[in-house]
């Protein structure tokens, strides 16, 4: 049946569709996650917040997202893709739109609820990729998976843009913005059907057919059933099965812990850094992270292209050693200016080109290097331990400047360099798991690629 999938060459409508779910959903999620750097800028004066209070903040959505991914990715193996992307969708929006009612001076409420905030976007992340791959043939899967993630530098965007324009009392509002992505959820209803291959997982042959069918256009009747010889496995994932998988492990959790934790440590502190360095206002600063996303949408677009032409292991080793260069010279300029322009600025921008730009690598590849039974387990698992630098990238940089200082202009900050250092070496641990430890899946079948690792697993 799925050999039908892999000889296509162009999408069908329907592919499409599934394919402007999840991007819109991402779009709208990451929107939602990063929010708070844009915010935090406006909060910084006003409450007094130290570094340390402004980074546990930041980091609690991490520690939501941390469990999320491996509470929803599990979830989504046992009882299905489209039931998990739909809970996932209401979670984090109805978590976000809760935070209008931040209270001032709230920055533990803000805290708490950031964490539910995160607890849902890590599902999400971990649901709606190998969502869209199961349903694309093997010549596009990189490509069109990386597309899904291009969008995301766009959410940020928005953040950006309404930030730019929000007066200093106006903030809340972004938050009540952010109960958008419940509307996802009626597109989801409407567009996408469970994927097929879950459905055969299952042994649910007749349903994967008509799934396949609606995505392929045609008649189910002219699609062959599956082999019904074949014995599903078990619908319940067992999380310790992804231990007879150690490189998939190696390679997906240490390259999501590598980019994320110099990612989110970049992306949650920018906006705040540019006022305090740069001595600009938080609308300035929204304004000036406006180049970031759309070098990052650029970075994006170029990555989502070079995993199918240059394969997933030399695209990640580019973004990895890429964005760690980068990083480490933009900290150590953080103070330069070149012809009356922040060289600081400019450089992050250079750098998000990469940082950014190579998770269209990372998410898909993620999803990739596990056999299907275990799709979103692992993938859940590996966002899920990379999560964790969604806590040690702003809290690591927090505590290199010294999380006791408050966040005002005149305070003298000659860490940062040592701080992006930090961050920049988390990268270049990536780029070197990629080239080194990644699996190659570039131009397989999802069947290729399940019996390759399952032969390996039955080999140890």
């Amino acid at each position: 049946m799925f050999e039908v999938l892999d000889r296509q060459t162009r999408l069908t409508g329907n592919q499409k569709k599934i394919l402007a779910a999840a991007i819109i959903g991402d779009a709208l999620e990451f929107f939602d996650y990063f929010l708070i750097g844009f915010v935090l800028a406006f909060l910084i004066g006003p409450w007094k917040l130290t570094f340390g209070q402004s980074a546990i903040v930041l980091m609690s959505s991490g520690v939501g997202a941390i469990l999320g991914a491996y509470i929803w990715g599990w979830l989504a193996d046992k009882v299905g893709r489209r039931k998990v992307f739909i809970g996932t969708v209401l979670n984090f929006s109805i978590a976000t739109g809760l935070l209008y009612f931040t209270p001032d001076n709230g920055w533990i409420y803000l805290t708490v609820m950031r964490f539910f905030v995160g607890f849902g976007v890590g599902g999400l992340y971990c649901v709606d990729l190998p969502l869209v791959q199961e349903f694309m043939p093997s010549s596009k899967r990189g490509w069109v998976g990386g597309l899904v993630t291009c969008v995301i530098p766009l959410g940020v965007g928005m953040g950006a843009v309404l930030g730019a324009f929000m007066g200093p009392t106006e903030w809340r509002l972004l938050f009540l913005i952010g109960l958008a992505p419940s509307l996802l959820v009626l597109l989801v209803r409407l567009w996408v059907p469970e994927s097929p291959w879950w459905l055969v997982r299952q042994g649910r042959y007749e349903e994967a057919r008509k799934s396949l069918a609606w995505a392929l256009q045609v008649s189910p009747g002219s699609l062959p059933l599956p082999d019904t010889t074949t014995n599903p496995r078990p619908a319940t994932p067992s999380f310790f099965e992804l231990f007879k998988y150690p490189r998939s492990l190696l390679v997906s959790w240490l390259g999501n812990a590598g980019a994320q934790t110099g990612s989110y440590g970049i992306n949650l502190w920018a906006p705040s850094l540019f006022v305090l360095l740069l001595h600009v206002t938080p609308q300035e600063a929204s304004k000036m992270f406006i180049l970031l996303t759309v070098t990052g949408f650029i970075g994006r677009l170029s990555f989502s292209w070079l995993s199918d032409a240059i394969g997933r292991r030399h695209a990640g080793g580019l973004l990895g050693f890429g964005a760690g260069i980068l990083t480490i010279v933009a900290g150590y300029n953080y103070d330069a200016m070149w012809f009356g322009v922040s060289a600081f600025w400019l450089i992050l921008a250079a750098t998000m080109f990469f940082a950014d730009g190579g998770f269209a690598i990372v998410g898909p590849y993620a999803a990739e290097v596990w056999p299907s039974h275990l799709r979103t387990t692992g993938m859940g698992s590996a966002y899920g331990f990379g999560g964790i630098g969604k806590i040690i990238g702003p809290v690591g940089l927090a505590l290199i400047v010294g999380s006791g200082n408050y966040l005002k202009p005149d305070v003298p900050l000659p860490q940062i360099p040592t701080a992006f250092l930090y961050l920049g070496c988390w990268f270049l641990m990536a780029g070197l798991v990629y080239y080194f430890i990644g699996i190659e899946t570039k131009g397989k079948s999802i069947d290729q690629i399940d019996k390759e690792l399952l032969a390996g697993a039955a080999a140890r």
